[in-house]
């Protein structure tokens, strides 16, 4: 499908800068557009590339001009700005973008792939080998690269140790199914621990419970959301999902109330910092972010010695998707190329260049956060086991939501079948009404997975 764009009134007012315009005898003019700006939003992002990568690109091509289209909007108001510059064949020759949008604006002819616009020295370049091929895939559409991934992020296990010895289960927990998920979950229970699991669940908790709960789960159980130019339907796999869900609150594992409050999430992490939570499905922003010991959103003090961690399993050992034994998602922003540019070649060079070990680190101004390239992780992550644990153990085997239009309503009809389990009713009853609500949103039964 193609996305809702702002009406005409607008493309005078938003026109952008020229791509790839001469603006001297001999020099050639690039731009760059992302959702940052100085002293605003993704001001960090903003000040990078003003104060760095602008002048080092500069000073490695003397006949060069960089200019920074900056934006500070709601995301979905950039959306549309720059889908209709892409439209109308104007806009900046690098662009950032979200990776879910990829698909989209792919579908719509709005970019092409890399290789096709910046030219045969795209598919040489040496930042492939250094990005998971599992990391790649933000990028990738219909098995063409269309984008290079920016930093990640994985979904994990977070467990209290405390808690669980406790509960006579092991501080070094590695669970290898859904069983043993469960099985811990009741001896917490057991051991007088007021909520053992909390997996997201419910509309309540908006886009946190597909990506943290369901869409981890579904690949546990060995299928995507959308794979094969197919959606997921009211299949085994989407079944034992919602099974998985009834376990947990049928059987008092897990806070029902909590998944259909508004500030659900919110109370689970401070639950958790309290130690009244013992697993907890999150990414590592909720390590790095929330029980970041001094300026977490629910500081915990003894994080690095109370907090443990583990890879979600598949439902048993060699059932997820490609035959692995755990899963991940993750989520990220890319950049890409504007096909409309006058200088491909050039803005490929600054689109790499932006990629670089040597911009990476840049970029990261000495943050510990998770980068899309395996050098750069390895010696920036030296300090974090836990960040490091997911770009090592995590990031190869993560899997990316379907950058596809539809895909928000679809997410919204998941977020429903998981909350229709919590509030009582049966995997199948959920599955089926899932599959009703997926047939009118991606055209009809053809479309669909069973």
């Amino acid at each position: 499908m193609r996305p809702v764009l702002l009406g005409a009134a607008l493309l005078l007012a938003l026109a952008a800068c020229g791509t790839g315009q001469p603006s001297s005898p001999g020099s050639v003019t690039l731009t760059i557009a992302a959702n940052a700006i100085s002293g605003g939003k993704n001001a960090e992002s903003a000040d990078w590339i003003r104060s760095w990568v602008i002048p080092q690109f500069e000073q490695r091509h003397q006949n060069v001009k960089v200019l920074f289209q900056p934006s500070g909007v709601d995301d979905e108001q950039y959306k549309q700005k720059v889908a209709l510059d892409l439209k109308a064949k104007r806009g900046a020759d690098v662009i950032d973008v979200d990776g879910i949008w990829v698909g989209e604006f792919a579908q719509a002819g709005y970019i092409r792939p890399l290789a096709e616009v910046g030219g045969p020295s795209v598919d040489g370049w040496e930042g492939w080998s250094q990005i998971p091929q599992a990391v790649q895939g933000l990028g990738i559409f219909d098995g063409k690269r269309y984008a290079l991934p920016q930093g990640t992020d994985g979904r994990v296990l977070f467990y209290n140790k405390e808690l669980f010895r406790k509960a006579g289960l092991p501080e070094a927990w590695q669970p290898v199914s859904w069983q043993e998920i469960l099985d811990a979950g009741t001896k917490l229970k057991a051991a007088g621990v007021p909520v053992p699991i909390q997996i997201n669940a419910g509309s309540a908790m908006g886009e946190a419970t597909t990506m943290q709960g369901a869409l981890p789960l579904l690949a546990g159980a060995g299928a995507e959301v959308y794979s094969g130019g197919k959606w997921a339907g009211a299949s085994t796999a989407m079944k034992d999902v919602l099974g998985f869900y009834r376990q947990v609150y049928a059987e008092g594992l897990g806070d029902p109330k909590l998944q259909q409050e508004a500030k659900g999430r919110d109370k689970s992490f401070a639950r958790f910092a309290e130690g009244k939570i013992a697993i907890l499905a999150e990414s590592d922003y909720f390590w790095r972010s929330v029980v970041e010991p001094k300026a977490g959103v629910a500081p915990m003090a003894a994080r690095d010695a109370v907090v443990g961690y583990a890879k979600i399993p598949a439902k048993r050992p060699g059932a997820g998707i490609r035959g692995q034994d755990f899963v991940s998602m993750s989520g990220g922003a890319v950049r890409v190329l504007n096909p409309a540019s006058k200088s491909p070649a050039l803005a490929w060079q600054l689109l790499a260049f932006m990629h670089s070990a040597e911009a990476t680190k840049a970029q990261l101004a000495g943050q510990v956060r998770i980068s899309s390239r395996d050098d750069v992780n390895a010696e920036v992550l030296t300090a974090d086991p836990m960040l490091k644990f997911v770009a090592e153990e995590v990031l190869p085997i993560t899997a990316y939501r379907p950058p596809l239009a539809v895909y928000p309503q679809v997410s919204a009809a998941l977020q429903e079948a998981t909350a229709a389990v919590v509030s009582g009713g049966t995997p199948e009853q959920a599955a089926t009404g899932y599959q009703t609500k997926l047939e009118r949103l991606v055209g009809g039964a053809a479309n669909i997975a069973g």
